[in-house]
């Protein structure tokens, strides 16, 4: 946005009485960082945008339980971005505390976790059999590997870079009736790659060979905003060298995507799924050029579909199954919930290796990571406590909130729900106030930022790469802690492959849904620059 002599917001000006009009509203960008640009002041444009601004105010005070204009201006229960379960750190241990309202009676079981998702596992047989059964095939040998410092992963800085806070994920075109129709109703996750399954692991133990290695080349692509500044992006081309097992299909999809932060997961978790279902606009009945789903996916432990939560395409339901999903993919791991190694029946040297499986005494297969450990891990996960915001009534954030705000960002970027009560053991969750600046749903993004086939070509948008997501379209990701991402690790970077190394990098990879804001973001000045960048990095 550009302020502009008559708009020009200044600390004294009342942000209640900069209220946006409905076409500020009606634009939308929905990954990570979105911006979009105010509209002409028409009168005839202003009839539509009321009636668009009071449908989605209504929808945002439906969920927040504030009214609109609260969301708008300087909360003070913002500051508390995680509700009671927040924390004050401010060092690269922001991420990795535990709720501050949890009991101490339940601590032991965070820390008990914590021990399980920070130290690596081992080859099997070992004399710790409680952490055996690496493999055969893995991408790391530890959670925190990927996540590290429970944060965010980032791109290989090089071609010698090993690549260990980024996955590989695979996925080939449906061909046959059958595999269409398993696609569109949820009962498949994907079609995997015959030989090389549904994600690539590059690396194995002795005796069962990696099944490539990842490298990245970086292309400078410099962007230049109105005011003459430019910034130099970085296009990535990843390859996978060295194939263990043949030659990869020409028409493999493959999807490079870096680590997600862990803090917050246990309230997302508990977002009411009407909450985020009443967001979605999937065919688009507002006419505004813009969608959203939600992802319906199959929940591996009940069998049943349901709605999609957690990764970057939203294929998960739940903390649960994607811990113990990790697990198997990221590490070679059997648990109740993946019960079988991560081979395909083509690695015959995968399937003959030693395992590190034990009996459950639950009369289920024997599986390495142990329903205790499981129960361990998942409760740690869910307790990763979100940091406070910082400098949150500052009159230049609040500019930025502003226009944060007026561009449109919260069409995707939701900021508060209210938590509901439940039975469950979901203690330190139970009726929280959070504000995660996410809507859950998928987005399509554009070309810029889909993914490719292994010969480097856009997929069709009717191939389903995970459930019911194609290659275009991303979960908005939250962006609760943001600011304090490069203050746990300094290589962290953002957007699903870790191209962005700053937030505006971020934003100016956006197209497709969002290309025309992206047009209107390089309008901003310098001082408007500056004040959307701080109040992002006081989240």
């Amino acid at each position: 946005m550009v302020i502009t002599s008559r708009d020009k917001v200044t600390a004294a000006t009342p942000l209640t009485s900069l209220r946006p009009s409905g076409l500020m509203l009606s634009g939308i960008l929905c990954s990570l960082l979105t911006l979009t640009a105010c509209a002409p002041n028409n009168t005839d444009q202003d009839k539509t945008a009321d009636t668009e601004l009071d449908a989605r105010a209504q929808t945002l005070e439906q969920l927040a339980g504030v009214p609109y204009k609260t969301l708008l201006t300087f909360d003070p229960q913002e500051v508390k971005q995680g509700g009671d379960t927040g924390i004050t750190i401010t060092t690269s241990e922001s991420y990795s505390k535990p709720s501050s309202n949890i009991p101490a009676s339940r601590k032991g079981d965070f820390f008990i976790g914590n021990a399980f998702f920070r130290q690596p596992w081992v080859v099997a047989p070992a004399s710790t059999d409680s952490r055996d059964g690496l493999g055969p095939l893995f991408n790391v040998a530890a959670c925190q590997s990927c996540h590290i410092k429970d944060g965010r992963g980032h791109a290989p800085m090089s071609a010698e870079d090993d690549a260990d806070s980024l996955l590989i994920r695979l996925a080939m075109p449906a061909t046959t009736s059958e595999q269409q129709q398993q696609l569109q109703n949820s009962l498949v996750e994907k079609i995997p790659h015959a030989v090389y399954g549904g994600q690539l692991q590059d690396r194995g133990i002795q005796g069962v060979a990696a099944e490539a290695r990842v490298q990245v080349k970086w292309t400078p692509v410099p962007v230049k905003f109105a005011d003459g500044h430019v910034e130099t992006l970085r296009r990535p081309t990843y390859t996978l060298s060295n194939p263990g097992y043949g030659d990869f299909d020409p028409e493999l999809m493959v999807s490079p995507r870096i680590a997600l932060p862990m803090i917050g997961l246990g309230l997302l978790e508990q977002i009411p799924e009407a909450d985020i279902k009443r967001q979605a606009d999937a065919k688009d009945k507002d006419g505004n050029g813009v969608t959203g789903k939600y992802n319906w996916v199959l929940d591996p432990q009940t069998g049943k579909t349901a709605l999609g939560r957690f990764g970057w395409k939203a294929g998960q339901t739940r903390l649960l199954t994607q811990n113990q999903s990790a697990f198997n993919e990221d590490m070679g791991l059997t648990s109740r919930i993946r019960p079988i190694e991560s081979c395909t029946k083509n690695q015959p040297d995968c399937l003959k290796a030693p395992t590190g499986a034990d009996e459950q005494g639950d009369g289920g297969p024997p599986v390495e990571v142990s329903n205790d450990v499981a129960k361990f891990v998942e409760f740690y996960t869910r307790n990763l406590a979100v940091p406070h915001r910082r400098n949150a009534d500052d009159p230049v954030v609040l500019a930025g909130k502003k226009q944060f705000y007026d561009m449109g960002c919260i069409q995707c970027h939701t900021p508060r729900y209210k938590l509901p009560t439940t039975d469950d053991d979901r203690l330190e969750q139970h009726g929280q106030i959070i504000y995660p600046y996410t809507d859950m749903l998928l987005h399509d993004m554009g070309d810029d930022l889909a993914d490719r086939t292994i010969a480097g070509k856009l997929p069709p948008k009717s191939a389903q790469v995970e459930f019911l997501a194609n290659s275009f379209e991303w979960r908005t990701p939250a962006l609760w802690g943001i600011g304090l991402a490069q203050t746990v690790d300094a290589q962290a970077t953002f957007l699903h492959d870790g191209r962005a190394r700053t937030p505006m990098e971020a934003v100016l990879w956006h197209g497709g849904e969002a290309e025309q804001q992206k047009q209107q973001v390089l309008k901003l000045d310098k001082k408007g620059r500056e004040a959307l960048n701080d109040f992002l990095l006081s989240l």
